[in-house]
C-alpha cells in the first residue's frame, strides 16, 4: 500500500466507525444537500454529513483516521471532500463512546443564544432548541460566542422533564469562520451554467495529510476564472450545520497577481484603509506601500495587490487611478414615488450619530405592483431638510454592485406632504443672512426666527434678503418645551407679492402731517425695524373718529419726505400681527412749506451729480464732481437696486437734512444712476509721469483730513488725485508706491497705474465672502483675501487653484492682505463617483477622530543657519546612486 496520503482517499470507509466519525463524514453525492456558508451567507450545494448508524456503533478499531490539529480525517470515496472535527473527550480512554452497553450520542449544534448565565443551542440533527447552563461547558465560556459549533450530550432536567444540553463542547474553534488563510491547489473546476454541477474542489495539505474543500463561483474574489492546478488561498468557514467548505478564494499568481479597485476611506499616522469595490470590506495598508509621486488623500481612487502577512490580508503594490475610476453602484434613472416610514433622527439642527449607516427607511410601490421598501442615509437626501414620518417623496434607487443592496437617493420631498401632513405653514421674508444660518420676519410672530440654510427645499437656489417664504416652526410650543429655542424647517420659496404683513382696511384716506418720518438707516442690517421715534404720524378722521396714523418714509411715495402740516393722502393697513393701524402709500396732496420756508430760504434742494467713490455693506460715499469731497448715502436713498453700482459710477444726487442717521453730516438722498459720460471729466495731457504716493485717499485711511489723495513726482510737484484719477477704480494705492500717470487740463493726476511686483500663490481655503492664500515661499503662512477682490467670476475659484495677485499692507493694524487676485490656473479635478454611504460615513468618522485626537501645533518652523527652510525631504534613493 502507497504512504502517499491522497492515496487512502480511495479505500472504503472503516465499517467500525464511530458515532463522531459518522457525524462528521461527508455525505455521497447522492444524499441530500444542506446549506453552506458562501460570500457572506449559506446555500444548499455543499454535501453534508449523515448520522444514521447510531444504532450500529462499535469501539474504534482502526479505519483510516489522520490526525490534523483539532481535527481528525476518515477516508472517504473518491470525489468527496474529507473534513471532519476531533473533540477533545475522543482523547480520554474512558470516553463514552467505548462503552457498549450504554452508549451516548454526542450531537452537533449552533450556539444560538448567550445570556447572564445560560444560552441555547440549535440543533443541527433536529428542529430543536435545547438550553444549557454555562456549567455544562467544558472549557473557558468567554471564548464562547454566538456561531460557534458544539457538540453535546441531549439529556434531561430532573425537575421539569425538559430535554436540555450538557457536557457542551466546542469544536474546532480555529475553523469556524477563521481569520488564517489556507494556500492550496484547484483540483476541480466549476462547471458553467447549466451543467448541474456548480461545486469545484480545492486541496490543501496539512502536516502531511491532504484534504479537501468544496467551494462554488461565488467564493471566488475578483473577476477571475479558476482552472485545475491554479494556486489559490481562502479561508475555512463552516454552516450552521457543520459542513466545511473554502470561502474568500484567492488567485495566488505572483508573476501576474490580481489587481483590486477601492478608495482611500481612513488615513492615520502612518497607515489606513481602502474601501474595496469587488467586496463589502475594508483592507489595510501603509503608507510605504503606496507607489505614487503625490501622498494619498481621503477620497483617492487606488489600485493594489492583495498579499498575506503575519496571517492577515494587506494591501501592497498601491496606485492612483483617474478620480471616477472606482464605481460603487448603479443609480438608476427612473423616479421612483413614495412615502417615509423612519425618517433620520435630528437633535439641535446636527444630525444624530447612527450605527446603522443606512437609517432611514421609505416604502413606495414597485412595477409589479408590489410594496417595498428601502433604507436611505444622510446623504441620499437633496440637502439637508427635516423629512418627518408620512411625507411623499420622490427619489432615485441606487444599487451596491458588490453585495446588490438597494438604497433609495436624491430624495425630493413633493408638494402633497404638507397637504396630508396637517402642520401648520407659517409665512415671512428673510431680512437677516449670516454664514450658513439667517432669520425670518415671520408674519404672525413677533420675533425673527431662526433657520439653517440645509433646511431651504430648492437646492441650489440661491437665498437673499427679501426672499418670500414658507415655513414649519418646530418644535411646536408646548408647556414642557415652551423654553426651547425654536426654528424654521422645511422651508419653501414663495412668489413675489405672496407674503403680506398688513390687510388694507381702506385706500384714499385723507389727514395732516403732524409729526414728520425721519430717514433710517442701518449699516449691519438694513431690514431692521426702526425705532419708534424715527415713525411719523397723520391726523386722520377714521370711523368717525380723530386717530394719529404712525407711517415711516419708506411707506412715502416720494423720495421727498412731507413736513409738518403737509396735507396727505394714504392708504389704511392694519398689522397682521399686532392689529395696529398703518399709513402706507403716503403721497402729499398740498404741501404749506412748498415754496418758502419760515425764515424764507428756499427749500428747494439742488440737485448735485458726483462718482461712486466707496462701497460697503448697505453704504457707501460718492466723490463731488469737482473731485475734492466725498459725501455719504445709504442705499435705501438709492433709487434702484444696489447691485449694479461699481466704483465709478456716475450718479446724481441732493443733499438731505442732518439727522443722526448721517453722522452729524449732510446725506445724500434721492440718489440716481446717470449714463456713462454724462458728467463732463477733464483730458489728460502728455507724456505720462512717474512719481510716488505721499497720501492716499481717505476710504483707506479714514483718519486724514483731506479726501484726496496726492503724488509727488522727482522735483517737488504734487498732483491730486480722487477716484475718477485711477486706472482701475479697484486699485487700492498705498503710500510709497511708484506710479505712472498723467496730468489733466485741471492739473490732477489721472490714468494712475501703480507699478507693482506680483506674486503666486495656492489657494489653501474659501469661506464664504472671503478666503485664504497658502505662500509657498513663506512656510505656514496664510494671507487673506476678500472675494470682491478676484478679478472675472468669483464662484470659479476654487481650493487648490494657482493666482496672482498684490500684496497690500494696512497702515493702522500692520495686517497683509491679497488684491487684484486674477486666477492662473486650476486644480485638475474630474467628475467624482457617487460612493456608498459605508464610505460616507466613514469619511465623516475620520474627520471626527481627528478633530478629538490631541493636536500639535508648530509653534516654530525649522530654519537653516543661511535662513532658507529647515530640514530638506528626503531624496530619492535612486537619484544618490546616479550622482
Amino acid at each position: 500500500m502507497s504512504s502517499n496520503p491522497q492515496w487512502k482517499m480511495f479505500q472504503p470507509p472503516d465499517s467500525h466507525s464511530t458515532p463522531l466519525q459518522d457525524i462528521l463524514d461527508l455525505q455521497q453525492p447522492n444524499m441530500q444537500n444542506k446549506q453552506v456558508y458562501r460570500t457572506g451567507t449559506y446555500s444548499s450545494e455543499y454535501p453534508s454529513s449523515p448520522r444514521d448508524n447510531f444504532n450500529n456503533m462499535n469501539k474504534s478499531g482502526g479505519g483510516n483516521r489522520y490526525p490534523l490539529g483539532n481535527y481528525n480525517l476518515d477516508g472517504c470515496p473518491m470525489g468527496d471532500s474529507v473534513s471532519a472535527y476531533s473533540s477533545s473527550s475522543t482523547n480520554n480512554s474512558t470516553s463514552q463512546y467505548d462503552s457498549m452497553n450504554c452508549p451516548t450520542i454526542r450531537e452537533t449544534g449552533i450556539i444560538e443564544k448567550l445570556l447572564h448565565s445560560y444560552g441555547f443551542i440549535q440543533c443541527c440533527e433536529r428542529q430543536a432548541r435545547l438550553f444549557f447552563h454555562f456549567s455544562q461547558f467544558s472549557g473557558n465560556i468567554e471564548h464562547l460566542k454566538i456561531g460557534d459549533p458544539v457538540e453535546f450530550v441531549m439529556s434531561y432536567d430532573r425537575r421539569t422533564g425538559k430535554p436540555i444540553a450538557s457536557t457542551v463542547t466546542k469544536i474546532a474553534p480555529e475553523v469556524v469562520l477563521s481569520e488564517a488563510r489556507v494556500t492550496g491547489t484547484v483540483t476541480t473546476e466549476v462547471k458553467g451554467e447549466g451543467s448541474g454541477d456548480n461545486t469545484g474542489r480545492i486541496s490543501y495539505e496539512n502536516r502531511g495529510e491532504c484534504f479537501f474543500l468544496p467551494y462554488t463561483k461565488d467564493d471566488v474574489e475578483g473577476n477571475v476564472t479558476l482552472r485545475t492546478g491554479d494556486a489559490v488561498s481562502f479561508q475555512i468557514a463552516t454552516n450552521q450545520r457543520g459542513t466545511l467548505g473554502a470561502c474568500h478564494v484567492r488567485f495566488e499568481n505572483p508573476a501576474h497577481p490580481v489587481k483590486y479597485h477601492g478608495v482611500v476611506c481612513s488615513m492615520k499616522e502612518n497607515f489606513g484603509f481602502i474601501e474595496r469595490a469587488d467586496v463589502v470590506k475594508e483592507i489595510f495598508f501603509h503608507y510605504s506601500e503606496a507607489k505614487t509621486k503625490e501622498d494619498l488623500a481621503l477620497g483617492d481612487d487606488v489600485e493594489f495587490i492583495i498579499q498575506t502577512r503575519n496571517g492577515k490580508e494587506v494591501a501592497c503594490n498601491i496606485t492612483k487611478l483617474p478620480s471616477g475610476s472606482v464605481v460603487f453602484e448603479d443609480v438608476s434613472p427612473e423616479i421612483m414615488r413614495g412615502q417615509v416610514l423612519k425618517p433620520l433622527e435630528r437633535g439641535n439642527m446636527v444630525r444624530v450619530p447612527q450605527n446603522d449607516p443606512l437609517p432611514g427607511r421609505i416604502r413606495y410601490r414597485a412595477a409589479d405592483h408590489s410594496e417595498v421598501e428601502v433604507p436611505f442615509g444622510d446623504k441620499d437626501q437633496g440637502g439637508e431638510f427635516t423629512l418627518r414620518h408620512g411625507d411623499w417623496v420622490q427619489f432615485q434607487v441606487a444599487t451596491d454592485r458588490r453585495d446588490q443592496l438597494k438604497r433609495a437617493t436624491n430624495i425630493t420631498l413633493l408638494e402633497e406632504s404638507f397637504n396630508v401632513s396637517g402642520e401648520r405653514r407659517e409665512q415671512g421674508v428673510v431680512c437677516t443672512l449670516r454664514e450658513g444660518f439667517g432669520f425670518i420676519r415671520c408674519v404672525d410672530r413677533e420675533q425673527t426666527m431662526f433657520f439653517h440654510f440645509a433646511e431651504v427645499l430648492r437646492l441650489g437656489h440661491e437665498l437673499s434678503v427679501g426672499d418670500e417664504v414658507e415655513f414649519t416652526v418646530d418644535p411646536v410650543t408646548t408647556f414642557s418645551n415652551m423654553n426651547n429655542r425654536q426654528s424654521a424647517i422645511r422651508i419653501k420659496h414663495l412668489p413675489p407679492g405672496t407674503v403680506q404683513f398688513e390687510t388694507v382696511v381702506e385706500r384714499g384716506v385723507r389727514g395732516v402731517v403732524s409729526k414728520e418720518a425721519q430717514q433710517f438707516s442701518s449699516s449691519s442690517s438694513p431690514s431692521r425695524k426702526p425705532p419708534a421715534d424715527y415713525n411719523g404720524l397723520i391726523t386722520a378722521q377714521i370711523s368717525g373718529a380723530k386717530k394719529s396714523i404712525p407711517f415711516t418714509a419708506k411707506k412715502c411715495e416720494s423720495k421727498m419726505l412731507p413736513r409738518v402740516g403737509d396735507k396727505v393722502m394714504f392708504d389704511l393697513y392694519q398689522v397682521k400681527r399686532t392689529k395696529e393701524l398703518i399709513a402706507m402709500s403716503v403721497q402729499v396732496q398740498h404741501s404749506l412749506t412748498n415754496g418758502n420756508s419760515i425764515n424764507g430760504n428756499s427749500n428747494i434742494r439742488p440737485i448735485m451729480q458726483g462718482f461712486i467713490a466707496a462701497l460697503k455693506d448697505g453704504f457707501g460715499f460718492i466723490e463731488t464732481a469737482d473731485h475734492t469731497k466725498e459725501v455719504f448715502f445709504h442705499f435705501s436713498n438709492l433709487e434702484g437696486s444696489p447691485d449694479g453700482l461699481e466704483l465709478g459710477t456716475e450718479v446724481e444726487y441732493s443733499l438731505g437734512r442732518v439727522n443722526g442717521s448721517g453722522g452729524g453730516c449732510a446725506s445724500a438722498e434721492f440718489v440716481r444712476v446717470l449714463p456713462k459720460g454724462t458728467i463732463p471729466v477733464a483730458k489728460p495731457l502728455e507724456p505720462p509721469l512717474n512719481g510716488t504716493v505721499t497720501r492716499t485717499l481717505r476710504a483707506l485711511n479714514p483718519d486724514q483730513a483731506q479726501y484726496s489723495g496726492m503724488i509727488q513726482i522727482e522735483g517737488g510737484t504734487t498732483y491730486e488725485f480722487g477716484i475718477m484719477g485711477l486706472a482701475s477704480k479697484r486699485e487700492i494705492l498705498q503710500v510709497s508706491d511708484p506710479v505712472t500717470f498723467q496730468v489733466d487740463v485741471e492739473g490732477r493726476a489721472t490714468n494712475i497705474v501703480p507699478i507693482r511686483k506680483k506674486r503666486r500663490a495656492t489657494v489653501d481655503a474659501i469661506k464664504g465672502g472671503f478666503g485664504f492664500l497658502s505662500i509657498e515661499a513663506e512656510e505656514n503662512r496664510r494671507l487673506f483675501f476678500h472675494m470682491s477682490e478676484v478679478r472675472g467670476n468669483p464662484s470659479e475659484l476654487q481650493p487648490g487653484d494657482t493666482v496672482e495677485f498684490v500684496m497690500l499692507t494696512n497702515q493702522r493694524n500692520g495686517k497683509s492682505s491679497a488684491c487684484n487676485v486674477v486666477k492662473v490656473s486650476g486644480k485638475a479635478a474630474g467628475k467624482r463617483c457617487e460612493r456608498p454611504e459605508r464610505l460616507l460615513a466613514r469619511l465623516r468618522t475620520a474627520s471626527l477622530e481627528e478633530a478629538g485626537a490631541p493636536r500639535v501645533v508648530l509653534a516654530r518652523a525649522p530654519r537653516g543657519p543661511d535662513g532658507s527652510r529647515g530640514f530638506r525631504p528626503r531624496r530619492p534613493i535612486a537619484e544618490q546612486l546616479a550622482e
